[in-house]
């Protein structure tokens, strides 16, 4: 399958024109992409390796975060160096490329989110059949769907956009490979093409994100059925899961809830669900969640004295 198009690459405007704004955005994402990356990096690390966080919300949590270190990864780093030039270009193929592996971890993580909401439910709502309901097995099928919808929902992408025809002007107003600014350099009419979108994207994140808080409010109404501590601590658990929540799917329902078109605030929602939720993302965890920060001093206390015996 060849694109028919005679469109090589794509140049891309970026956040900014200033080089003095590059220089200052240069660093400010540098410096972000190292905390995501520890963060993420960190609660997987201690996911895997903490034997009291068995339970299925850290197996959850742990691939949410794997997937925020690679879905960082995709993208920061190629725009944290085109940072540094004046003239920044992405080919065809990695354009496409980028396409579909943002949109790949990005739907997969919606997905995941949902699962969290659902394991939250029963570990609330069912207490006494939990492990019995959220067994490995279920878990393990699960992550599995979420994985299958994100393909699905990024492989659409692709068919639609890979074979348009780009034939006339390849400079993209944009810091990555989107939807919107790539159908708007297409030498065709895209109104269908930017219908699917909508019914891609913004349905997904709209309907979505009303279950989401539909399945939180019935989890909260629970909740008075609970001990004091008992309620605290779940509080606190759906309180930081509302919140990436939040974060995560406001910015979407504004990209993608409405008519195809391209909006100079487009980029700086980007930049937000794109670099800076993935980085706030392991903050509001651990942050919120006494376990994992427990977790946490223990793993590197023990660690810290291993490696002072081993000196």
């Amino acid at each position: 399958m060849e694109p028919r198009n005679n469109v090589t690459e794509f140049i891309l405007l970026g956040l900014t024109q200033s080089l003095q704004g590059q220089k200052i955005l240069f660093a400010v994402f540098l410096l972000i992409y190292i905390v995501t990356m520890v963060g993420n990096l960190l609660i997987v690390m201690t996911v895997v390796m903490s034997s009291t966080l068995d339970a299925p919300m850290y197996f959850f949590l742990g691939y949410l975060s794997f997937m925020d270190a690679v879905y960082s990864t995709t993208l920061t780093p190629n725009m944290i160096i085109d940072l540094l030039y004046k003239k920044k270009t992405i080919s065809f193929q990695a354009c496409m490329t980028q396409l579909f592996i943002g949109h790949l971890f990005g739907a997969a993580e919606v997905f995941l989110l949902v699962i969290m909401a659902y394991d939250r439910y029963v570990a609330i709502c069912k207490p006494l059949h939990y492990m019995t309901i959220m067994n490995q097995r279920v878990c393990i099928l699960l992550l599995l769907l979420a994985w299958v919808g994100g393909v699905m929902h990024a492989g659409v992408h692709i068919l639609f956009v890979y074979n348009l025809p780009f034939c006339g002007p390849n400079v993209m107003d944009h810091f990555i490979c989107d939807m919107y600014p790539l159908l708007k350099l297409a030498c065709t009419d895209t109104y269908v093409i930017g219908l699917s979108v909508i019914a891609n994207d913004g349905a997904i994140c709209m309907v979505i994100f009303l279950l989401l808080l539909i399945s939180y409010g019935v989890i909260l109404n629970s909740l008075k059925n609970l001990s004091q501590e008992g309620r605290r601590k779940a509080l606190s658990t759906c309180g930081s899961h509302i919140t990436v929540v939040v974060f995560f799917f406001v910015p979407c329902i504004f990209m993608y809830v409405r008519p195809p078109t391209t909006l100079p605030i487009d980029k700086s929602l980007t930049v937000f669900y794109t670099v800076i939720t993935p980085m706030l993302n392991p903050l509001i965890y651990t942050l919120r969640n006494a376990d994992m920060k427990n977790a946490m001093k223990k793993l590197w206390t023990r660690n810290i004295i291993s490696f002072s015996r081993d000196c």
